[in-house]
């Protein structure tokens, strides 16, 4: 049996799974779905249409799922879709996304800190890392085991690349390679993000071919286009380094160098 606080507000059409705990002043509107286990500690706010799946912690003021800020929306059915093992610290805000149909989703086993942000049509992936006052504009795009740093800002249609880290203060207006440390107003890639490949197991041969073809990349006079090249003719291959180099060359925005 879930555990309802006797000031909580589920209204009449809330599906609420087996072992949820919600605690004082929370409201979940008619057309949320909430999975097994989850625990809303207390004023928490869950409406729109918005599927969340199991054991989700959601803090005090979280706001997740109502009608995006985006002045573009015309009304329709837009969605809010969330994985599981999902933690939303104090003031955690994510809305719904803009177009009929369209969905703001976000993976499993996130941690969202304190007051950040996810706008309308984001798609984040797993083990994402957002530190406080983080903030995503509209439709970008978080790749697993990203970290996004304390008041870091991300401009809307970016890309966030796998185990990639934002620096604190950050201005992104331009993708974030995979694998990389950027920093800086505008920011800039730095350096490979070693601690990532460390906890995340990458063996030192790949680490190794990383770091040539980040000189190649990064640090090289080269356009992109050349640089591409002449990493795929003298670097040893590895999936890292093949996802490194398509997100590369799919970029619309340009990449942050």
């Amino acid at each position: 049996m879930s555990e309802i606080h006797s000031t909580a507000v589920i209204q009449e059409g809330a599906q609420i799974g087996e072992g949820c705990r919600i605690g004082p002043y929370c409201v979940i509107g008619p057309n949320v779905t909430l999975g097994t286990g989850c625990e809303l500690h207390s004023h928490v706010v869950i409406d729109g249409h918005t599927e969340i799946d199991s054991e989700n912690a959601f803090y005090p003021f979280a706001s997740i799922g109502l009608r995006t800020q985006d002045l573009k929306w015309n009304g329709g059915t837009t969605w809010t879709r969330i994985g599981s093992n999902n933690t939303f610290r104090e003031y955690v805000t994510v809305h719904s996304a803009s177009g009929d149909g369209d969905a703001t989703v976000i993976g499993s086993h996130n941690n969202l800190l304190a007051y950040t942000h996810v706008a309308h049509d984001c798609q984040l992936g797993d083990h994402i890392i957002m530190s406080n006052v983080g903030t995503l504009a509209g439709h970008v795009t978080v790749e697993d085991r990203a970290i996004v740093g304390g008041l870091a800002a991300v401009h809307q249609f970016c890309r966030i690349g796998t185990m990639s880290i934002i620096g604190g203060c950050s201005k992104v207006v331009q993708d974030v390679p995979p694998y990389m440390m950027v920093d800086g107003n505008p920011a800039a890639t730095r350096t490979l993000n070693k601690e990532g490949f460390k906890r995340n197991g990458v063996s030192e041969d790949t680490q190794r071919s990383m770091r040539q073809a980040y000189r190649i990349l990064f640090r090289s006079e080269q356009t992109f286009t050349n640089a591409v090249k002449q990493v795929r003719a003298d670097v040893a291959s590895s999936s890292e380094l093949e996802h490194l180099l398509a997100f590369i060359e799919s970029s619309e925005r340009g990449i942050a160098k």
